[in-house]
């Protein structure tokens, strides 16, 4: 949460130092590893996907370098190649998103906001590579989404996309499934009496 932090207090420390032009704060809308992390603390991520309500230009220091809990040497770095154009995204995704407070880091300069979980989640079904599915799987199994909200986003968001879909839906079909299979084991089996 350190690396995380100091990232943004960095792109925040620029905005600062910008002619004041705007009324409301900078939003920084974090998707991927780093929200996922955020909210579960499951796996570590390597960069932060994110996107941001303004156009600005990011300085040029935007990795970390610090310790894990074991000790291990990792970076952080803001990935700034992150496109949120190809995934499943609701067209409601960043005004539905969650703010998240960081001590040092100014909400009236940059608001920092993690997609919701269930917007995560959808953002993950587009691809659906191996640690997409388990992110979906740690959502699930932590109560934070439902197969149910989830199907009602991805489908709406369908509605905003071009191109044989095909593909996207038999994605959501096998999201639904992870989603329904991690939500049996979390719920304790209950006995028969």
């Amino acid at each position: 949460m350190a690396a995380f932090r100091e990232i943004v207090q960095r792109i925040g420390a620029v905005l600062l130092t910008a002619p004041k032009v705007r009324a409301e704060p900078v939003r920084m809308f974090v998707a991927g590893g780093a929200a996922m992390h955020l909210y579960t603390g499951q796996r570590v991520s390597e960069d932060i996907d994110a996107t941001f309500s303004h156009r600005l230009v990011l300085p040029e220091d935007l990795e970390v370098a610090y310790r894990d809990a074991d000790g291990a040497a990792r970076l952080l770095y803001f990935d700034r190649q992150y496109n949120d154009t190809f995934g499943l995204m609701h067209e409601n995704a960043y005004e539905d998103s969650v703010p998240l407070a960081l001590e040092g880091v100014d909400p009236a300069v940059i608001e920092v906001r993690l997609l919701s979980p269930v917007d995560l989640a959808v953002s993950k079904i587009s691809r659906l590579a191996e640690h997409d599915r388990g992110d979906i799987v740690a959502l699930a199994r932590r109560g934070l989404i439902d197969a149910k909200r989830v199907r009602q986003r991805a489908e709406e968001a369908l509605t905003g996309y071009v191109g044989d879909l095909e593909r996207l839906r038999t994605s959501v079909e096998i999201a639904l499934r992870l989603i329904e299979d991690a939500a049996r084991v979390a719920r304790p089996a209950k006995r028969a009496r």
